[in-house]
């Protein structure tokens, strides 16, 4: 039964967990602003000596991402907890796709997670030996049927996806990302490769996880929290997320059941 730790806090658990994956877009920020209430959780579990990671599904390798956060006003101690699922991809593409041709399917800010191989990065899609999706171009950001109709004919092609979120919201506004594009591309019988939350890859690339009792706090129950379930670790449920309406039109089991998860806790938002 899922346990609401509006009124207790995090603290009232936070003896039963060592490590902690917390994600970072949705919980500790929304694109725009960070929010205090999550700092102070950070900073409590840095007292307490906690190991957590901001483990999120960003398209970028990590110290892009902490440029980002930095920028917003993160503190330099906590931005190097970021790992990222562009990291995690970063390091299998290098050791098995380096020298194939590719074709970029995402927006010019997402560059430099290739910038170690961007002389194999083409601009016809009929010569690419595999795709590489980190998101939707600039100019056909807001439907998916233009990604239907330009990989119709490529679905033999492997695709790497390095963001296996659907979708993400920057302040108020929803917005597809490369999970979205990669679901596209799967229903016309295509083969993804996932770099990212759910999978179990990324957490065992993040850090050493023997004898680690874990805990996932994350706003998505398709990554966040099926991750978790993926690998047995418990869970806390960020509400007032990317599932703030469903949550608010339906009972809360209910949701639970219909994305096929369990949720071991669930806050409104995250505080200690």
């Amino acid at each position: 039964m899922t346990k609401n730790l509006d009124k207790e806090g995090l603290k009232s658990i936070v003896d039963n967990y060592d490590l902690y994956f917390i994600d970072l877009w949705g919980v500790i920020h929304n694109g725009i602003e960070i929010f205090k209430s999550s700092i102070e959780v950070l900073n409590e579990l840095t007292k307490l000596d906690k190991e957590y990671i901001l483990l999120t599904n960003a398209p970028r390798p990590n110290a892009n991402v902490r440029i980002f956060i930095e920028k917003m006003g993160m503190d330099k101690k906590i931005s190097t907890k970021v790992y990222t699922s562009g990291e995690a991809a970063l390091d299998y593409l290098i050791a098995n796709f380096k020298e194939k041709k590719f074709f970029h399917i995402g927006p010019p800010r997402d560059f430099s997670l290739f910038k170690t191989f961007e002389k194999n990065k083409i601009n016809d899609l009929n010569e690419a030996e595999y795709l590489l999706c980190s998101g939707l171009f600039d100019v056909q950001d807001k439907e998916l049927s233009f990604y239907k109709k330009l990989l119709a004919a490529h679905f033999k092609k492997i695709m790497v996806c390095t963001n296996p979120d659907l979708i993400v919201e920057r302040g108020k506004v929803r917005e597809f990302c490369a999970g979205s594009v990669a679901k596209v591309f799967e229903e016309l019988g295509g083969k993804v490769e996932y770099f990212g939350k759910p999978y179990p890859k990324v957490y065992n690339q993040a850090t050493n996880l023997i004898n680690r009792k874990v805990l996932c706090i994350g706003d998505n129950l398709n990554t966040d929290i099926r991750g978790a379930n993926f690998q047995n670790f418990s869970s806390l449920l960020i509400s007032n997320g990317i599932h703030r309406e469903e949550i608010n039109q339906d009972k809360i089991t209910n949701l639970f059941k219909r994305y096929d998860v369990t949720v071991d806790f669930l806050q409104s938002n995250l505080k200690w």
